[in-house]
């Protein structure tokens, strides 16, 4: 696994973050540094996506980079379960392949172009029982994101539920500030420099849009999920659980 370097240099700093070759080539490990509880969170996914399955159905995983999540579900499944991953970026759709082609998985895992930011009449989502959104969301301009939901709503199966993951943001200051903080801590815990850290959320401003755990169960809910509850939480950062019960 390459080491994430991207944002030593100074001349980083001026650089809008973007999933291009460079980060594409780092990505796992720029995971696995950057969100809290990383392997957890996709032990916890796999888990619940075991119990909202159903046979003859899809499992998607919508933003699957570089195919881990999907590749883990695969392996914990029965072989007759299939998988489908949507992803924007080229590069990391082609080191998803490398993965995938690698874990010999290529007969039952699909990855296919897709862009959640774009017109989703052109991508394909139907007899879903599990749809998968890990840290996908806030990458999709607040807009759309309303599109997404009720996209996937349709798309799923009666009983079926989508497993999403993502940043928060807090609505008090004071509390945002101070989970900021403990996750720059983490951060820095994990090898990031100080400068490291600055010059990535410069980066990341204006492309990575979090929403509060109010906005997002929301948005949730008056796009069809009536049922949706937290099953992570770690200062700025969430798991919930939405089922379709219609």
């Amino acid at each position: 696994m390459k080491r994430d370097t991207i944002f030593q240099s100074s001349g980083s700093a001026s650089r809008k973050f973007e999933f291009d070759e460079e980060v594409a080539e780092v990505f796992d490990d720029m995971l696995q540094r950057s969100i809290p509880f990383y392997e957890e969170q996709q032990r916890i996914v796999v888990k619940l996506a075991k119990r909202f399955w159903k046979p003859e159905t899809y499992v998607y995983d919508l933003g699957c980079s570089t195919a881990t999540t999907i590749i883990n579900l695969c392996r914990e499944f029965d072989g007759a379960a299939r998988f489908i991953g949507y992803d924007s970026s080229l590069p990391l759709i082609k080191k998803a392949e490398r993965k995938v082609r690698d874990s010999g998985l290529s007969n039952r895992i699909e990855l296919r172009y897709g862009d959640l930011s774009g017109d989703l009449t052109t991508l394909s989502l139907e007899k879903a029982s599990v749809i998968t959104l890990c840290w996908t969301l806030q990458f999709i301009p607040p807009p759309q994101r309303e599109k997404v939901i009720q996209w996937i709503y349709k798309g799923l199966v009666a009983g079926g539920a989508l497993l999403l993951t993502e940043k928060i943001v807090l609505e008090e200051e004071i509390l945002n500030d101070l989970f900021i903080d403990s996750y720059h801590d983490y951060k820095r815990r994990n090898g990031y420099s100080e400068q490291e850290i600055i010059r990535k959320e410069g980066a990341l401003k204006d492309v990575l849009i979090p929403y509060s755990i109010q906005q997002n169960l929301a948005l949730l809910n008056r796009n069809g999920f009536a049922v949706s509850e937290p099953f992570f939480q770690w200062f700025n950062f969430i798991g919930v659980l939405c089922v379709k019960t219609g």
